[in-house]
Formats: structure tokens, C-alpha cells, sequence
């Protein structure tokens, strides 16, 4: 809804959980299996006309969600439950929608958020395990996860995340965006004195792949490649090659967007 307000039509807004493992990354492609794609299909099949959706970042292939936020106009009489319902039987078990409600007219789930949550969850022992093949990395060596949390401890506050993010493309006569964020939260946890390790991290945005490369600096620090004081200084460097490897989609979970407060850039 812009400037011509249509009444008929109110802003919708949902929580989508979804396996990653089984689209082609979030945003809408033509050519691909995207979740965004399936979604948005979905919902206009069922409410009967073409629909958009914005949602609150995009992942790429074979990460998960728990907690993507999805906002869109939709007919004003919707049965936003019964939408709901519908849209878990055709997409199941791929997506789901977990909370749909009515919010205002000016939300928008990208530009409105302003923290979001990711878990990665990493089976840390010599045998695989089948079950959590597609959702947690396989680590087979021992890894020092005190060393892995002191580690975090030097990524928390406002840093260029640089050396932890993937270089986006632009064209030369545009300036790189800038890669620098706030972390609030970094933390690994052994998940019930059990092989899983998880971590957990928050911050006022992220930029592609970093997260990722995050956990992966962590597990080269748990395997002794990197020491936890090296941290510092591979911030400082603002170059993706003094960090550590990426670590694979699969564990990678976006869990959680906020919207409390204002955005950190605003």
C-alpha cells in the first residue's frame, strides 16, 4: 500500500520456519526452488490474487529457519488462521508458518528489524551421526571449546567485520558497503553433555556468510590452527583470508529477528 490506500487490502505478517536443505537459498530466483518462491505462490493460490512479500533477510541454500519474519498486504477479510493451515498443508513439511497476525500498515519485516538471531549446531564426536546429517556439521577431532568461547569474547561490541564476510559484487563506480555491525551475543554451549555443540549469536545485522565464517575461525581455534587472542588482530586485518575456513550451510540456523527499539543504523 502506497500512496493510494486500499482499504481492501491489510498488512500481514508471519513467522516462517523452514528446511533449508531442500531450496536454493531464500530470495525469489526463477530458475530455482527458492523458499520465498514456494511461499509466495502459496499464499496467492490461496488467497486468490498476486501477492508480495519482504522478508527479514535472506539465507542462502541449505540454511534453515526458525524464526524468518515475512510481511505482505493481503485481502482485508484474510482468515489469517485458516491462511495459515492452508499454507502448512501445500508447503509441508518444507515451510511452515508459525505466527500469522494483522500489524500495521507501515511494517515492513526487512527495514523494521533490528537484531536478528542465528544457532549453529555442530556434532563434535568421531562417528557421524545419520540423523543430524543435513542440520549439524560433523566435527570429528576433539575440539577446545573453552578456547572457542574465549574467542567470542573479542567479536562482541561494534567492529568491520571484513576478514568474516563474503566481498559483495558492485559495479565500479559504486563504493563497497560497508561491513561493519554490533554483536551482542556470541556464546558456545554443550547441548546436555551430549556430542552437540551449539552457538548462538546476535547482532544488529549480518552481512553474507559471516556467521558462518564466525563458527568456522571458532572451530580452527577448538582444533589449535588459531589461538583465541588471534582475533583481534583478523578483525584489524578487514581481509577475508586472515580468517578461517567457512563452515558449511547445513547447521546454520536463522533463529530469531527483533524488532524492539530502534535500528542500530537509523
Amino acid at each position: 500500500m502506497a500512496d493510494g490506500f486500499d482499504s481492501s487490502l491489510r498488512r500481514a505478517r508471519f513467522t516462517v520456519a523452514y528446511h533449508g536443505g531442500r531450496f536454493r537459498g531464500f530470495a525469489p530466483n526463477r530458475d530455482v526452488r527458492t523458499v520465498m518462491g514456494e511461499l509466495t505462490a502459496a499464499v496467492s493460490k490461496v488467497v486468490r490474487q498476486p501477492v508480495e512479500l519482504t522478508g527479514a533477510g535472506r539465507t542462502d541454500a541449505g540454511v534453515h529457519a526458525w524464526g524468518q519474519v515475512v510481511s505482505g498486504d493481503l485481502p482485508a477479510d484474510t482468515d489469517l488462521d485458516g491462511l495459515a493451515r492452508r499454507i502448512n498443508k501445500l508447503c509441508a513439511p518444507d515451510i511452515a508458518i508459525r505466527e500469522p497476525e494483522w500489524v500495521d500498515d507501515e511494517f515492513d519485516a526487512r527495514f523494521w528489524a533490528t537484531s536478528r538471531q542465528y544457532r549453529y549446531h555442530l556434532w563434535n564426536d568421531p562417528a557421524p551421526n545419520p540423523l543430524l546429517a543435513d542440520v549439524a556439521w560433523h566435527v570429528a577431532q576433539s575440539l577446545d571449546l573453552d578456547a572457542m568461547q574465549a574467542a567470542c569474547t573479542h567479536l562482541l561490541g561494534e567492529h568491520d567485520f571484513s576478514s568474516f564476510c563474503r566481498k559483495p559484487r558492485v559495479d565500479d563506480d559504486h563504493p563497497l558497503p560497508s561491513m561493519v555491525r554490533i554483536l551482542y551475543q556470541a556464546e558456545w554451549e554443550r547441548v546436555a553433555d551430549s556430542p552437540m555443540l551449539r552457538f548462538e549469536i546476535t547482532g544488529s545485522a549480518f552481512c553474507h556468510q559471516m556467521v558462518r565464517s564466525i563458527v568456522g575461525t571458532c572451530v580452527d581455534i577448538g582444533r589449535g590452527r588459531l589461538a583465541a587472542d588471534d582475533v583481534p588482530a583478523i578483525i584489524e586485518a578487514e581481509d577475508r583470508v586472515a580468517a578461517g575456513e567457512v563452515a558449511p550451510p547445513d547447521g546454520l540456523i536463522l533463529w530469531h529477528v527483533g524488532y524492539e527499539g530502534r535500528r542500530w543504523d537509523a
